[in-house]
């Protein structure tokens, strides 16, 4: 048995239009409007699923570190300086505690960090009290009283 491919909706949409044009359905500028990309770009990857198949569509990308991401050594160095200074913050706060320390990081890649090394765990917003007055068993019962102090009926009653 051959191994699993996982692909996105999006190239499951590829994969059939691709098919469609190896069947001879439709010509690779029918396909490059079908998902609305050049007929260059149509050109290339049917040349890559013609010559690798069906693993050709899959973004060549998949499963690799971003070019994009911090060193391990700086990950540390943020999580130790977090510990010893920061760990009653939230990781919105301490992000721009580090920034002022020179560590420039988002808020959301420290609370990434902070909860893979099981520092933070979302707290739950506790829901407001409010509590209902007892209901009277005949409708109109509730008596109603003016708290002002001034003379309503000016001089005819009581204040």
């Amino acid at each position: 048995m051959e191994g699993h491919l996982v692909m996105s909706f999006k190239e499951r949409k590829r994969l059939k239009i691709m098919e469609r044009v190896k069947n001879g359905e439709l010509n690779l500028k029918q396909a490059a409007g079908c998902l609305n990309i050049s007929y260059r770009q149509a050109r290339r990857i049917y040349q890559r699923y013609h010559k690798d198949g069906d693993s050709g569509l899959i973004h060549q990308n998949r499963g690799k570190p971003s070019n994009r991401r911090f060193s391990p050594e700086f990950q540390t160095q943020v999580i130790d300086l977090y510990q010893s200074q920061y760990y009653d913050f939230g990781p919105t706060f301490a992000a721009e505690k580090l920034a002022k320390d020179g560590f420039l990081l988002d808020h959301e890649t420290l609370r990434r960090w902070l909860k893979n090394a099981g520092l933070y765990q979302k707290r739950r917003k506790m829901p407001k009290h409010r509590s209902w007055r007892e209901r009277k068993s005949h409708f109109d019962e509730l008596v109603q009283l003016d708290g002002s102090h001034h003379r309503w009926f000016e001089e005819r009653g009581g204040q």
